[in-house]
């Protein structure tokens, strides 16, 4: 592009071209002279100091030729072939930059030719080097358009979730530059400028002109750019609702509430939506920008076709479902903030949807068999019925505050532990007693319980799950035809049941403890053994009592005895203490004795075995001298490990042995 220069620029602070500034210098391979002129583009430690300026073909030396009044010299066709008149008339851009090399060498004006690395930009499809020219376009002047919508966000009109991006908004808007609008594609929205073929007259019309208004002529070409795609994307929140047209649906629908977008399209096409239906509708578009972050690969890296690293939506979802990866988008995830793929996440989204479906069939099953559930009453209510009444109405309070605050992947969360953990894992184990007990009287207040929190969990979980949720809810009930139009779950008083809630966390507290010395005694499920609940409380009493049937279904007890006291229990037995309350039970109902001193014996055998092991290898001189410093550490984590499982061995031989 040396044809093209117009200049070359010195640093205004480089004491060794001051007294060369405005001077003209004679440009090689042509027969024009250029100025010298000083500007702080120019970095003066990097090479000579000097920069030649070529406005019409790089970015940076236009602005400097703005701030010069520097001529504008497109030496290039759109073919790339050189067009300035000459000896390189014609040729491509790469035939002619040899030549031109070739005529510096033979002119004596080529001092050396030295390797150089810098950015160019290239095609994405064809690869192909995209070399910079200016053009004639189209722009739109910015200052006035963007003072409304920098008022729109002040005024508080206009708000972003989270908060700090609306900074990202107003440093674009009062730092913005007129817009450019005009596209050289052969796809889009055709600027609307006709050109009079008879003396050149541009008019901006919405119609074709049928004649022109300076010389009467009636020849007209269209001009074949389009605008810029988000000059087309702004429009969409009102020329969809049939603008500029006064129609229905644009008086319902606009303005219209949230935009949902990514942080990386704020400046493209969250402003030009704002300050475009301000011009346009004298209203803002929305209140509310929700800003969402990216999805990144599991490496954190931008999804790209240049990487090859994009997940195709499709894909998963026809291998996991479409609720499961909505799911996965939204699970812990907070707004603005970016999110890290993992197929393991979309697996167990995929879990969590399977567990729904078949909680889902469990209690459509059971509810098939039974007779007319209306006529239910709260008397009929047991303690754990109200405890997840309670529980789903309390949830139902505090999803939909997180809703209202956008705190979608929290209110997500609180969703799934309900389901899974209060819902699933212990509330349809606590009625399971009743329901296979046809004697029971209270077997239809726990079906009635079901599917009314089911019903409730489903409406809860619907916006993030809403196929599952849809499938289970019309199955289910046939009241309403679809959970779309069905109403959302409100907190009720009357559900508010914090003293049952409480007395089931106690429970759930034993169940708990219960599980934990079982599990340290490796006691299978299958054994039963009798559990002793003792306290000098009455209440705490009067909780396991309302609570036998089911407390001894997921304590595992073969029986369930209640007492103030330790009186009757042997010295024996293993005990766990919760509030208020201690458990206990028998030791030799929870181990066979016999087969557990055998079993520790032929464990304390390994073990002496991997200890002389072990410590053999770390007293081998030879072995600590030449080994890797990794494996000795190994060696020696593994030594401490054998040893403390040794002495947890002979404790409990010791306990069993007397």
């Amino acid at each position: 592009t040396l044809l093209g220069d117009t200049a070359v620029a010195v640093n205004p602070e480089d004491e060794r071209y001051k007294d060369i500034v405005g001077k003209m210098l004679k440009l090689p391979l042509t027969d024009r002279e250029i100025p010298v002129i000083a500007d702080e583009y120019v970095d003066k430690e990097f090479g000579t100091g000097c920069v030649k300026i070529t406005p019409a073909h790089d970015p940076n030396d236009f602005e400097v030729g703005k701030r010069h009044g520097l001529e504008e010299i497109v030496i290039l066709n759109d073919d790339a072939t050189v067009n300035v008149p000459g000896p390189y008339f014609g040729m491509d851009r790469y035939e002619a930059r040899k030549a031109m090399v070739e005529d510096l060498k033979n002119q004596g004006l080529l001092v050396k030719v030295v390797p150089h690395s810098h950015n160019v930009g290239t095609h994405d499809r064809c690869k192909t080097t995209v070399e910079p020219m200016v053009k004639q376009q189209w722009f739109v002047r910015m200052d006035e358009m963007a003072k409304p919508a920098i008022e729109a966000l002040k005024s508080g009109r206009l708000k972003f979730v989270p908060e700090s991006f609306g900074k990202t908004y107003l440093h674009w808007l009062e730092n913005i530059r007129d817009w450019c609008i005009s596209r050289q594609l052969w796809w889009g929205h055709r600027i609307p400028a006709y050109y009079c073929q008879d003396c050149g007259e541009t008019v901006v019309a919405k119609e074709a002109p049928h004649t022109c208004p300076k010389c009467g002529g009636s020849h007209f070409k269209q001009d074949e750019d389009t605008l810029d795609t988000w000059f087309s994307s702004a429009l969409w929140p009102f020329s969809t609702l049939g603008w500029p047209k006064n129609s229905e649906d644009l008086d319902y629908f606009y303005p219209t509430d949230v935009l949902v977008t990514g942080y990386d399209i704020i400046f493209f096409w969250v402003i030009r939506m704002v300050f475009s239906g301000l011009e346009q509708t004298g209203k803002e578009p929305f209140h509310t920008v929700l800003i969402h972050g990216l999805v990144r690969d599991s490496q954190g890296r931008k999804m790209s076709k240049s990487l090859g690293n994009g997940i195709d939506p499709l894909e998963v979802i026809d291998k996991y479902g479409a609720d499961a990866l909505r799911m996965t988008l939204i699970t812990g995830n907070a707004p603005g903030n970016d999110m890290r793929f993992y197929w393991e996440r979309v697996e167990n989204s995929r879990n969590f949807a399977n567990k729904v479906w078949n909680a889902s069939r469990f209690i459509m099953m059971n509810i098939e068999k039974a007779s007319d559930l209306s006529g239910v009453t709260e008397d009929q209510l047991t303690l754990a019925d109200k405890w997840i009444l309670s529980k789903v109405n309390t949830l139902s309070k505090d999803v939909t505050e997180n809703l209202d605050k956008y705190e979608l992947g929290i209110a997500l969360q609180k969703v799934y532990d309900f389901i899974w953990e209060e819902f699933c894992d212990w509330y349809i184990e606590m009625v399971k007693p009743r329901l296979y007990n046809e004697a029971d009287d209270t077997k239809a207040a726990a079906l009635w319980t079901l599917k009314h929190v089911l019903i409730q969990a489903l409406k809860l979980l619907h916006p993030f799950m809403p196929f599952i949720t849809e499938e289970i809810f019309c199955n289910l009930q046939e009241e309403e035809e679809t959970i779309m139009l069905s109403s959302w779950p409100l907190y009720e008083e009357k559900w508010n049941f914090a003293s049952e809630e409480q007395a089931v966390e106690t429970i759930k507290a034993a169940v708990r403890a219960i599980r934990n010395v079982r599990t340290s005694m490796n006691v299978p499920p299958s054994k039963k053994a009798t559990v002793y609940v003792v306290s000098e409380d009455e209440d705490i009493l009067g909780i396991f009592e309302h609570s036998r049937s089911f407390f001894a279904t997921l304590g595992y007890a073969g029986e369930v005895i209640l007492q103030k006291d330790k009186a009757g229990i042997g010295e024996d037995a293993v005990s766990a203490v919760i509030h208020k309350a201690v458990i206990y039970m028998p030791f030799a109902e929870l181990v066979d004795i016999e087969k557990e001193i055998e079993r520790l014996k032929a464990e304390e055998k390994r073990l002496n075995g991997e200890l002389a092991r072990s410590n053999g290898m770390l007293n081998n001189e030879k072995f600590v001298s030449r080994a890797p410093e990794a494996k000795i550490a190994e060696e020696r984590a593994k030594l401490e490990k054998y040893t403390q499982m040794m002495e947890q061995v002979k404790a409990r031989l010791a306990q069993l042995v007397k």
